[in-house]
């Protein structure tokens, strides 16, 4: 694992090689050698060379793509599914949670109200522990602002969100990636009410209790995505 987190860090110590991985985790679709060479202003055998090395690392998966066109075929990349840890010294977190979801779970609906409750409050105090770093006072605060905090606070906890305002009590909101996939593969319905409540903490610690997060889609359902509307509901 040690070996793993070393040619991983060392991939990712390339100012530009970081930069198109980021590139390609925000905006959330494939991309082509020929479009990274564009969009980095590089040479298009030095964008394959970035790309290779990400590849390499299990960062990024690839697959052919034919253009219609005859000649050899283009090349897309994207996002892998694999979960990556860049923990000093290398600490397999990942299991022990999965070890303490599962032993949950296993008390039936007694553990998954405990699940639950963990979220919520997991939520709750990411959102707390931002404030209090960043020195915020929620009551001076913009909705534009807080929108932009509760971003920074999911973004930090591993998923890939992107947010849009629709009005001043709607927000739309989705997640491009699932931190516990592999658990969730085998309790879908349970992980994904856990990662619900999570959310509800995260955005009642800005608006209050009077939300209403609704589910819309979900990655476990084959979806890009897992999206929701959140509803203000009136004081």
């Amino acid at each position: 694992m040690e070996n793993d987190t070393l040619k991983l860090t060392g991939v990712l110590a390339d100012p530009t090689r970081f930069s198109i991985y980021h590139y390609i985790v925000t905006n959330h679709q494939s991309v082509t050698v020929q479009e990274i060479a564009d969009e980095f202003e590089i040479h298009p055998n030095v964008a394959r060379l970035h790309l290779t090395k990400l590849e390499d690392v299990d960062l990024l998966s690839s697959t052919s793509e034919k253009t219609g066109k005859g000649g050899r075929p283009s090349r897309l990349y994207f996002l892998s599914e694999q979960v990556v840890n860049l923990q000093f010294p290398p600490r397999d977190y990942q299991l022990l949670a999965t070890i303490a979801i599962e032993t949950l779970l296993s008390l039936g609906e007694v553990g998954q109200k405990a699940l639950d409750d963990m979220g919520l409050r997991f939520g709750q105090e990411a959102a707390k522990q931002a404030i209090d770093k960043e020195h915020l006072v929620l009551a001076r605060m913009s909705y534009e602002e807080k929108i932009e905090t509760i971003r920074r606070v999911i973004l930090a906890q591993g998923l890939n969100p992107e947010i849009s305002i629709v009005d001043e009590r709607t927000i739309r909101f989705r997640v491009f990636n699932c931190t516990f996939k592999e658990t969730a593969l085998k309790h879908p319905a349970s992980i994904c009410q856990m990662h619900h409540m999570l959310l509800i903490g995260i955005f009642q610690t800005f608006f209050g209790k009077d939300i209403q997060l609704i589910e819309e889609n979900s990655i476990m359902s084959g979806c890009q995505s897992c999206d929701y509307t959140l509803l203000r509901l009136p004081e």
